[in-house]
C-alpha cells in the first residue's frame, strides 16, 4: 500500500471517527451509528512495512491505533438474550392498544447494558429499513439518556432533541410532548430506548414526575419502551405505586459479571482476533484467560479496556505484542481494581 493510499485511508478513518463522536442521543448520530461499520486496517507484511516512508508508517500506525480505540461489540449471551426478548416484546406489542409491555435491562457498570440495548435498536432499525427502504419517512428507534437530577421537562426535551425538534425556554411541557408524540406517530417509531434510568427516583417529587412523563409517552407513542440502568431490581425506580406499575409491565433482563468458563474463553479469543500487532503470538491471550478473568473481575467492559489499552501501548512503544505485564500496567476502573486486589482475588491469581 503506497503512502498516498494510506493517507486517503487515514482521511476516511478520521471522518469515520468524527462521525463516531456524534452522540447516539441525536437522530443524526444514531443513524451514523447504524450506517457506519468501518473495516479494520490491513495488517501489512514485513516486506510491505519496510517499504513505507516515515510519514506512511505514522499514518499506518495511527490507523491501527484508531482501530484498537474503537469499542468492539461482542455477541455475548446477554446481548443475544436482550435482542431476542426485545424483539419478542415488539411483536407482542404490535397490535396492542394499551398496556404495552416493556423491557428493563439491569446490571453493574461495565457489564454491557448499553451495548445490549443499542444492538437491539440496531437490529430493529435494520429490519425496519429492509421492509421500508425510504428511511426519510421513518424513525424506527428513539434513544435517550436520563440526565442526573432530571426533571420531567428535561426528559421531554431529550425526546425532542433526538428528533431535532426545537425546545425554547418558553416552550411548555404540553407543547413539547404533543410535538414529540406527533413526530413519533407519523414516523412509525416502534422502539424507545431509555438509558441511565437509575437516575429516576420514585421517592422524590421530580423523579415521580419523570416517571409519569415516561409512562405518558409510552401510552401515547405506539412503541415498545426499553429501560437500562444500574441495579434496577433494588433501585428507587421500582419504589411505591409508580414503581409497582413499572414492575408489573416490564420484563427484567439482568446482567452480571461473566463466570470463568467457555463463554469467557470465547470472549478473550474474539477480542484477541481483533488485534493488529506484528509481534503478537496468536493464542497467547487465550492461554491467559483465567488471569484475565481475575484481572477484569469477569467484566466485559474491563476486559475490553485492558486488552485494547495494552494493544495501543504496544504500538506506541514498538513492542507490537500484548503481554501479561502490559495488561497489568493498564489502569482499570476502580471496581475492577478493588476486586483484583482483594485477598480472595490475590489467592486466585497465585
Amino acid at each position: 500500500m503506497t503512502t498516498p493510499e494510506l493517507a486517503a485511508r487515514h482521511t476516511a478513518l478520521l471522518e469515520v471517527d468524527a462521525d463516531a463522536n456524534r452522540q447516539l442521543t441525536t437522530l443524526d448520530g444514531w443513524r451514523r451509528f447504524i450506517d457506519r461499520s468501518p473495516a479494520p486496517p490491513v495488517l501489512l507484511s514485513p516486506g510491505d512495512l519496510k517499504q513505507l516512508s516515515p510519514t506512511g508508517r505514522d499514518l499506518y500506525d495511527d490507523d491501527r491505533l484508531g482501530h484498537h480505540a474503537r469499542m468492539l461489540t461482542v455477541a455475548t449471551s446477554f446481548v443475544e438474550k436482550t435482542v431476542i426478548c426485545g424483539r419478542r416484546l415488539v411483536l407482542l406489542n404490535r397490535h396492542a392498544i394499551s398496556a404495552r409491555r416493556g423491557l428493563m435491562v439491569s446490571g453493574l457498570p461495565g457489564t454491557g447494558k448499553t451495548s445490549a440495548i443499542t444492538q437491539l435498536g440496531r437490529s430493529h432499525e435494520l429490519l425496519d429499513r429492509a421492509r421500508h427502504p425510504n428511511i426519510a419517512d421513518r424513525i424506527p428507534v428513539l434513544y435517550i439518556t436520563v440526565p442526573p437530577a432530571a426533571t420531567a421537562r428535561m426528559v421531554a426535551a431529550e425526546f425532542a432533541r433526538f428528533l431535532g425538534l426545537p425546545v425554547r425556554g418558553r416552550s411548555n411541557m404540553t407543547d413539547i410532548i404533543e410535538a414529540v408524540v406527533g413526530v413519533c406517530t407519523d414516523t412509525r417509531t416502534g422502539l424507545v430506548l431509555v438509558d441511565e434510568i437509575h437516575n429516576v427516583s420514585q421517592v422524590t417529587r421530580a423523579g415521580g414526575e419523570v416517571s409519569d412523563t415516561l409512562k405518558y409517552f409510552s401510552e401515547r407513542i405506539p412503541a415498545t419502551f426499553v429501560y437500562a440502568g444500574i441495579g434496577l431490581e433494588t433501585s428507587e425506580l421500582l419504589a411505591g405505586t409508580r414503581g409497582a406499575q413499572i414492575a408489573g409491565r416490564f420484563t427484567l433482563v439482568p446482567t452480571r459479571p461473566f463466570p470463568y468458563g467457555d463463554e469467557w474463553k470465547r470472549l478473550v479469543a474474539t477480542l484477541e482476533e481483533t488485534l493488529l500487532l506484528h509481534e503478537h503470538p496468536p493464542g497467547s491471550l487465550v492461554k491467559m484467560d483465567r488471569y484475565l478473568h481475575n484481572r477484569a473481575d469477569g467484566m466485559i467492559g474491563a476486559l475490553s479496556h485492558a486488552i485494547r489499552g495494552a494493544a495501543i501501548d504496544a504500538i506506541l512503544n514498538g513492542t507490537e505484542r500484548v503481554t501479561k505485564e502490559a495488561i497489568d500496567a493498564i489502569p482499570l476502573d476502580h471496581a475492577a481494581e478493588t476486586a483484583t486486589t482483594s485477598p480472595s482475588k490475590k489467592t486466585a491469581r497465585r
